[in-house]
């Protein structure tokens, strides 16, 4: 990886911090309505048992993590772009907003269009740390892969129900 930043291992706890807040703040959205109304939802038959949730989501937090990170660490090396901060910051909330949608206004069509944004936010945000940091990039692609398969879900239930 090279060089590192002085205040490094600060920058990522802080960064670790920040995810794992919006994973425990969507949680909270989440939580008045995932055992009562979800369970009435007709789901398609690819959703996954409610367990795997927690743990995907929490690898995929640390992943986010990790890769504006490693954004961080080179931008301080080579020089300031504010388009990958802001796109990482944008996609974060949409992440967050999709709880609020699905779960909390019990809306699932506003939870689909809600990640359709957020797929693309996600897409700019892979290609604009594509350009600093390839490995950054590649850290987002599982959840890249995750958001599209959770978006068929999200559209089944739209459908569905």
């Amino acid at each position: 990886m090279g060089k590192t930043h002085p205040y490094s291992l600060g920058v990522l706890a802080l960064l670790i911090l920040l995810c794992l807040f919006v994973e425990v703040a969507g949680g909270w959205f989440t939580q008045s309505h995932v055992n009562t109304w979800y369970p009435t939802l007709i789901k398609p038959s690819w959703t996954p048992p409610a367990w795997v949730f927690g743990p995907v989501w929490t690898i995929l937090y640390l992943l986010m993590a990790v890769s504006m990170w490693l954004i961080w660490n080179r931008e301080q090396l080579s020089g300031y772009h504010f388009q990958p901060y802001l796109l990482f910051a944008v996609q974060l909330g949409l992440n967050l907003a999709w709880s609020f949608f699905f779960f909390y206004l019990k809306n699932p069509f506003f939870g689909l269009i809600n990640i359709a944004l957020l797929i693309v936010a996600l897409s700019a945000t892979i290609y604009s740390f594509w350009k600093i940091s390839r490995l950054a990039a590649f850290l987002l692609m599982p959840y890249w892969v995750w958001l599209v398969y959770a978006a068929s879900i999200n559209a089944a239930i739209w459908w569905l129900n």
